[in-house]
C-alpha cells in the first residue's frame, strides 16, 4: 500500500518558487457507474499551490501528478478538524461542570475556536512548511 496520496492536475501558472495546479477531487464513489444518478458522489475542482525550487520547469497546460504523504495529511487533519474538536469539547465540558448553563458554555466554547484559528492563519506561513504538496517526477 502506498504511503502517498495522489493526485492528477493541469498547471494552471509557474511562477518562480510557485506552481499553482488544478486538481479534480473525487469522492471515493465519483467512479461508479450510477455516480451521475446518485447525490453520494461529487466532484469537486481545487486549486493547490506547491512550492518548488524548478518551479519555472512548469508550464500552464503541462500534465502533472501532485503528491502529499499520510503523514502530512494526517498532520493537517489534526490541525484542521481533531485539535478544534477537542478545544470545542474540554472547553463545553469544563464550563458546563463550573456550572455555566449549557447555551452560555456552548457559546463560549465555540468562541474559543476563533482565537484558535487565528492563530493557524497567523502562522501559515511556518505550517505550510511542514504542510504541503509535491510534484512528482
Amino acid at each position: 500500500m502506498s504511503n502517498k496520496i495522489k493526485h492528477s492536475g493541469i498547471v494552471e501558472q509557474a511562477a518562480d518558487g510557485h506552481v499553482s495546479v488544478r486538481i479534480l477531487q473525487t469522492s471515493a464513489c465519483a467512479s461508479c457507474k450510477v455516480a451521475t444518478h446518485c447525490n453520494a458522489s461529487e466532484a469537486k475542482e481545487k486549486v493547490v499551490d506547491v512550492y518548488c525550487d524548478n518551479a519555472t520547469a512548469y508550464n500552464p497546460g503541462d500534465e502533472v501528478t501532485v503528491t502529499a504523504s499520510k503523514d502530512v495529511a494526517n498532520r493537517a487533519l489534526l490541525m484542521g478538524f481533531g485539535l478544534p474538536l477537542l478545544i470545542l469539547i474540554v472547553t463545553l465540558v469544563s464550563l458546563t461542570l463550573a456550572g455555566c448553563d449549557e447555551g452560555n458554555a456552548a457559546l463560549a466554547s465555540l468562541a474559543m475556536l476563533v482565537p484558535y484559528y487565528l492563530l493557524l492563519w497567523l502562522f501559515r506561513s511556518q505550517i505550510s512548511r511542514h504542510i504541503s504538496f509535491s510534484i512528482e517526477p
